[in-house]
């Protein structure tokens, strides 16, 4: 399981295109961007899984399903610029829907790695399932965020919070500040040199690691199993 990096050509490409974000720039460097980019996109996250797999196997997925396409969905926005500035993968547990719940994800720019882990943009029932969650198992989320290295490595939990209790929870409940949270994730930037060097690999691999137990335990709030497989009788 190794990945050298991305070159340095792939960074001053996606430089380039932040300047040119134009289907006329784009269209006849395409193939340089397959080549700087999106193969060796595939290939990292396809190494990424050989982690998971290690510590998290519920979250492997296929590289071609991982990798976000380069291209912006400019339907319902007034930014019209037809291509993403920056590169990103995610990894959703294989029972999510549309890609729901708790997710490990990484994007790059030129200047920067930033990896993510936990709950972005929940819908309201999701809401309501962590939230319910935490109500009633807070103390495990603590006792995970109280861990040394994931605390030396990401810090404190984000995300956006209510200024005031949810409706339909106590008051005084002592997950007071959890249960105000809209959003539930760790998040960190590494410096652009890692994206060219062997390091790559371990950065991303080790905060998946240190961020899955999080990762699982909101997950626990929606998770759904696979449907049991028909039986099938031999007829005697």
């Amino acid at each position: 399981m190794k990945f050298p990096g991305f070159s340095p050509q792939a960074l001053t490409f996606l430089r380039n295109l932040k300047r040119n974000n134009r289907r006329e720039w784009f269209q006849p460097r395409k193939p340089q961007y397959e080549a700087l980019i999106k193969a060796p996109m595939l290939e990292l996250t396809g190494c990424l899984n050989e982690a998971l797999a290690r510590f998290a196997p519920d979250y492997v997925t296929p590289p071609q399903k991982a990798t976000y396409r380069i291209y912006r969905d400019t339907r319902f926005s007034k930014d019209k610029s037809p291509y993403k500035t920056h590169i990103s993968a995610i990894f959703p547990r294989y029972t999510a829907v549309k890609r729901e719940g708790a997710v490990f994800y990484f994007h790059f720019t030129e200047k920067e790695l930033l990896i993510f882990g936990g709950v972005y943009m929940p819908e309201p029932d999701e809401l309501l399932a962590y939230r319910t969650l935490l109500q009633e198992r807070h103390a495990e989320l603590e006792k995970i965020l109280r861990e040394k290295r994931l605390r030396r490595t990401l810090g404190e939990l984000q995300g956006e919070q209510l200024s005031r209790m949810p409706k339909g929870f106590p008051l005084d409940h002592p997950a007071e500040a959890l249960l105000r949270h809209k959003q539930w994730y760790l998040e960190t930037t590494l410096p652009a040199e890692v994206l060219t060097s062997p390091r790559l690999l371990p950065e991303l691999a080790s905060h998946f690691e240190i961020m899955a137990p999080m990762i699982e335990f909101l997950n626990s709030a929606i998770v759904r199993k696979r449907k049991p497989e028909k039986m099938m009788f031999a007829a005697f």
